[in-house]
């Protein structure tokens, strides 16, 4: 995600962890300090998971970006709105994709409104963005209502990019900072790494870089909800986005610490520690998707687009071990899998494990969880319109399917990556829509 700037920037940002209305200067660290609570309240993350630390919780809700802080760009000056078809572009002569503001080297504009030509391009970015990446989710998306669709992909685009940094090779970029050398970047490392008491399981200075970036993108997510606008085509959108469903942020800073969890986590004990870990990552998605399709959020509502996004979670989990695996990372409960003579052991043995007497057993009863989370989540459903239902209707669709895949298997997800046809996609989707949109109240 290279995002845009102009010209190149030597004021360096100085470190703001601030309620959203403060805009008073003040030292860092001394003000971090003032931040964290002194009374600590417990925290839960999600209906069946654990209680986690509240000061860390409020150190990673507390990043904000203040225009004081940074250099803007203008909108203006540059007169790019309506100029070059070649700016607005998303897609380069080779099919890439391409960000349409690559060269501006501000994190922010100086005007607090884009113009229509500019959200468009970040849009057409976003969707894009989705369309070469989402998959089986793009599919369910481009049938819903145009607003619903744009504000969706850019939705997408911004877990996506998350995702990315956290556990891919992408490098986000943030015009002005200085990476993992960003005095901002190091006073949060440190102040996290002491909240959470633990170490990365990753190469240190692999680890001091992601977790940079995490936290700028965790500050350009905060343009969303303040006056600014922030250069990256896809925190552009979002904020429109944003400002057209009423999306908390809470959901969103949620998938970030997710995030930043998979850098100093690759073990979960219990069911309940992997619960939150799956509703930072997943439920948080079903929970900003219900404001996006225009569900009224009840407690009900919330309650089921959670089990929703648990359920596609940890169908995840048991299809991708062996990939998991491979990178030192178990995400199975351990507890759950010593009641089965499972060790750490046999999960790193790959197809090994299909031998264990255990293995069976235990899919068994993962699958009977996760089929509960289903049926909990497609309870939804009947709350969302006819006319947005078949985006979530078919991603339900999908996973369950695959989950009776590999319980058909008996939890074979060794000699083959379990996944569904194009053929299957598309009987599976027809028979949605029909129903979805024609048969169903």
């Amino acid at each position: 995600m290279d995002f845009w700037g102009v010209g190149s920037i030597r004021h360096q940002p100085t470190l703001r962890m601030t309620r959203m209305s403060d805009t008073v200067n003040r030292h860092p660290s001394e003000f971090l300090d003032e931040f964290i609570l002194i009374e600590d309240e417990p925290v839960r993350k999600g209906e069946e998971g654990t209680a986690v630390n509240p000061r860390l919780e409020q150190l990673r809700t507390a990043v904000v970006l203040t225009r004081d802080a940074v250099r803007a760009a203008s909108i203006t000056a540059l007169e790019l709105a309506t100029e070059s078809a070649h700016f607005m572009g998303v897609v380069g002569r080779g099919g890439e994709l391409v960000n349409p503001f690559e060269n501006i080297q501000a994190p922010v504009w100086e005007e607090e409104n884009v113009p229509q030509e500019m959200l468009d391009a970040a849009y057409a970015y976003c969707e894009e963005l989705t369309r070469r990446e989402a998959g089986n989710f793009y599919h369910s998306f481009k049938y819903l209502p145009e607003e619903q669709r744009r504000a969706i992909c850019a939705y997408y685009a911004f877990c996506r990019r998350a995702d990315d940094i956290a556990d891919g090779d992408y490098v986000d970029t943030f015009p002005g900072a200085l990476g993992a050398k960003d005095p901002e970047a190091i006073l949060y490392r440190r102040k996290l790494e002491e909240l959470a008491a633990t170490k990365p399981v990753i190469e240190r200075t692999e680890f001091e870089d992601k977790l940079a970036q995490l936290f700028f993108f965790r500050k350009k997510l905060s343009t969303a909800y303040n006056c600014m606008s922030s250069t990256d085509p896809i925190f552009m959108a979002l904020k429109h986005t944003v400002a057209n469903f009423g999306v908390p942020r809470q959901y969103m800073d949620d998938l970030i610490s997710g995030m930043e969890d998979d850098l100093y986590t690759n073990r979960y004990e219990t069911f309940e520690e992997l619960y939150s870990y799956c509703y930072r990552v997943a439920s948080t998605v079903g929970l900003v998707c219900i404001d996006i399709y225009g569900v009224e959020a009840t407690a009900a509502e919330r309650e089921f687009a959670e089990a929703w996004g648990i359920s596609m979670q940890l169908t995840n989990i048991l299809r991708d071990v062996q990939e998991d695996a491979e990178r030192d990372r178990i995400y199975l409960p351990i507890e759950d899998l010593e009641r089965f003579g499972i060790t750490e052991a046999d999960v790193m043995s790959g197809k090994e494990l299909l031998k264990h007497p255990g293995w069976k057993p235990f899919v068994k009863e993962y699958c009977a969880r996760v089929r509960a989370y289903q049926d909990k989540g497609a309870k939804l459903l009947p709350m969302i319109s006819k006319q947005s239902r078949y985006s979530p209707a078919a991603m339900m669709a999908f996973y369950s399917s695959i989950l009776r895949r590999i319980e058909r298997t008996g939890g074979d997800v060794f000699t083959e990556r379990v996944k569904l046809s194009k053929a299957e996609k598309l009987t599976l989707a027809a028979g949605v829509y029909l129903r979805h949109r024609f048969f169903s109240f």
